[in-house]
Order: C-alpha cells, then sequence, then structure tokens
C-alpha cells in the first residue's frame, strides 16, 4: 500500500511538471506570434511607402529649400534692396549618358551660348555628379515654356526658381547696404567651421560689405527641405514630408533715403558749380548709422 502510495504521488508530481513545461511552452508560442504580429503590421502598414518605393526602384531624396532673404528698409519704411524670383537650368550629371548631345539637344530650346556651356562645364568639374549644376540662369518665359513642354525629352534636367538681390539704387547706397556674391572657398570654410554650411545648402550667394555682411546670419533665415520620393529618372513622384524654411528677418536703418539723395544731389550741384565744399551739417549716409531687426 505505501509503495502504490508513492507512484501515485509521483505521478500526480509529474502531471503538474508536465502542466508547467506546456504552459510555459504555450506562452512563450503566444509570445513569438505577438513579436512576429507587431513586425508584420510594421513592416505592412506603418512601413508601406518605404518598402514600395523601393520595389519601385525609387528613391528618396533630401531636397533643400532657400529662405527668403530679410529687406533692408530706410526710417520711413522704403526698401533699399528687393527679392526678385528669376529661373534657373539644372542639371544632374549623373543621370546624363550622353551630355554632349543633351548640350546639343537643349541649345535652339532656351538658347544656350558658348560662354553658358562653358561655364556649365567648369561648374560641372568642381561639383559631386550626383548634385544640380546651373546650366543656365535668368532664363526668360518663353525658355520656360519651350522646356516645360519638352521636359519629358530630358530626364535628370530640371527648371528651378530662385531670387536674386536687386539694389534699386545702385551705387548710391552701395557704402551702406552693400553687397550679396557667389559663395566662395572662404566662405565655405567659415561656415563649415561655424557649424552653419547646412543652411546654406540651397544657396549660391551669401552678404559681403556693408547691411548685407554684418547682417548676414539675421538676414539669411533658416533653410527647410522636401522629403520627396523620385523615380529613376529623376523626378519627383511624389512628396513625403516638408519642412518650410524661416524667412530672414527685415532690417530698418535711422539712414532716411529722402535726405541722402537731396544731399547728393546739392553736392553734384556744388561741384558742377565748382565749389567743392559740403553743405553745413552735412553727414555721410552710414556715419552712426543705426539698425533695428524686425520679422
Amino acid at each position: 500500500m505505501p509503495l502504490l502510495r508513492d507512484e501515485i504521488r509521483d505521478h500526480s508530481a509529474e502531471e503538474m511538471l508536465f502542466i508547467r513545461r506546456a504552459a510555459i511552452a504555450f506562452l512563450l508560442v503566444v509570445v513569438c506570434f505577438g513579436v512576429l504580429i507587431v513586425n508584420l503590421y510594421h513592416l505592412q502598414v506603418e512601413q508601406h511607402d518605404f518598402y514600395q518605393t523601393r520595389s519601385n526602384q525609387n528613391d528618396i531624396k533630401m531636397l533643400p529649400i532657400a529662405p527668403s532673404r530679410g529687406l533692408i528698409f530706410d526710417r520711413n519704411g522704403i526698401p533699399l534692396v528687393q527679392n526678385i524670383t528669376l529661373y534657373r537650368l539644372q542639371v544632374i550629371p549623373s543621370k546624363i549618358p550622353d551630355m554632349a548631345a543633351l548640350l546639343q539637344q537643349l541649345t535652339p530650346i532656351v538658347d544656350l551660348t558658348p560662354d553658358d556651356i562653358a561655364s556649365f562645364r567648369d561648374d560641372m568639374h568642381h561639383t559631386s555628379r550626383y548634385k544640380a549644376v546651373t546650366l543656365k540662369s535668368d532664363l526668360s518665359d518663353v525658355e520656360v515654356a519651350r522646356f516645360a513642354v519638352n521636359e519629358f525629352r530630358f530626364p535628370g534636367v530640371t527648371v528651378e526658381s530662385y531670387q536674386q538681390r536687386e539694389y534699386p539704387y545702385g551705387a548710391e547706397l552701395a557704402h551702406v547696404v552693400g553687397y550679396v556674391s557667389k559663395i566662395n572657398d572662404s566662405d565655405l570654410q567659415r561656415l563649415a567651421k561655424n557649424g552653419e554650411e547646412e543652411n546654406y545648402a540651397a544657396d549660391r550667394n551669401i552678404g559681403k560689405q556693408g547691411i548685407e555682411g554684418y547682417y548676414e546670419k539675421a538676414l539669411h533665415g533658416t533653410t527647410g527641405y522636401q522629403e520627396v520620393e523620385v523615380d529613376n529618372h529623376g523626378r519627383v513622384v511624389r512628396l513625403l514630408k516638408e519642412v518650410p524654411p524661416v524667412a530672414g528677418k527685415n532690417i530698418y536703418l535711422t539712414l532716411d533715403l529722402h535726405l541722402q539723395q537731396y544731399i547728393e544731389s546739392v553736392l553734384k550741384g556744388q561741384r558742377g558749380g565748382g565749389g567743392g565744399g559740403r553743405p553745413a551739417g552735412w553727414r555721410r549716409a552710414g556715419d552712426g548709422l543705426q539698425s533695428q531687426l524686425r520679422s
């Protein structure tokens, strides 16, 4: 009888051990299936667009968007500079199998000159073949329209808008306002040193001299970007994400444009009449100049 009881007790213990092991195994199976389901949801739902893009042999690109440069005003709110919108033709060399043939085909469409082509080839040799290089700037409306009709023939070639700085008062205020010009190697080194190179990814110009140079950081603004899907011809298929640029701040000076023009006309009259002196109380525009930043 004692032996029988021991056998029954052992059988019960083995049964309980089996049940515990089976429960643990079942839980492990449930956890594994749970992980698989979560991953499947992540791949099929959350990452659907990403993998669909890959399956279509498309690429994801980050396109920088240049901010609108801040304006400079006199004390009465008269703009001393302007931003005008122009158009340029951009080429991505890596997308072009025969560059000579492309240039020949584009010449009658956008009226390319030998100087345009020479400048483009020079820029192309100093730029990554995967980055866009400007073939022609300041396209006319007719040239933009002609290219739009033929764009399908030229994968890797696009027209993009850009802003150009204009100075309506020219040399009259050049010593105060300054100017913007093409970013050179020295500028690039300084921007890289200050960690600002990325903020100029969409720009070709930077402030030099005068107010343009001194307040460059405020006038420039913050570059935005578009995350886009492009096909194997380099054409944008879909916009995935956009971070808009932040425009530069406007600057208001203590300078009075009309007073400055009046003084300049008086000086010209005196010079024309043989007088070389300056009117009493005359001050050169920019002497003791103050400015105020406004968004």
